[in-house]
């Protein structure tokens, strides 16, 4: 074997390890999915789409909120029958947001923080604020928009 072909095995063999690992990286996050029969996408609940029931406002504590992975979405409830959304993705390295309580909805992986009422930094390092969500709440049933 020459000095180029076992360099062309050994960048080839290379190469194709870097693609497989890039492309393990990028499948974490896919988030693209194909409509079935009914228009709903896969991997995505009624609810996430809009019109499904998210949760009862009693499911919602008052100062304190509750976190909607699946659906991207956390539910603030800032002051008695107030109820409010945002985007559960932090807006500083993109980490899901965690909990709420005191008014605060918290980022564990970096520490940021954000307000319950308006989705504003009370906390950095994030700069810019939680994007707002849509909500309905009729009676005591709580959907996303």
């Amino acid at each position: 074997m020459t000095d180029t072909t076992r360099r062309a095995v050994i960048f080839g063999a290379g190469g194709a390890g870097l693609a497989v690992a890039l492309s393990a990286c990028g499948a974490s996050g896919d988030t693209t999915a194909s409509a079935d029969q009914d228009g709903a996408q896969d991997g995505q609940s009624q609810a996430a789409q809009g019109g499904g029931e998210l949760a009862k406002t009693s499911d919602i504590p008052e100062g304190g909120g509750k976190v909607f992975k699946d659906q991207d979405v956390v539910v603030t409830q800032p002051a008695a029958g107030e109820f409010k959304a945002f985007s559960a993705t932090c807006t500083h390295q993109g980490c899901p947001v965690a909990s709420v309580s005191n008014n605060e909805i918290v980022c564990p992986c970096h520490g940021s923080r954000f307000s319950a009422k308006d989705g504003s930094v009370t906390n950095g390092p994030a700069a810019r604020p939680l994007a707002e969500r849509t909500i309905t709440v009729s009676g005591d049933s709580i959907t996303l928009a």
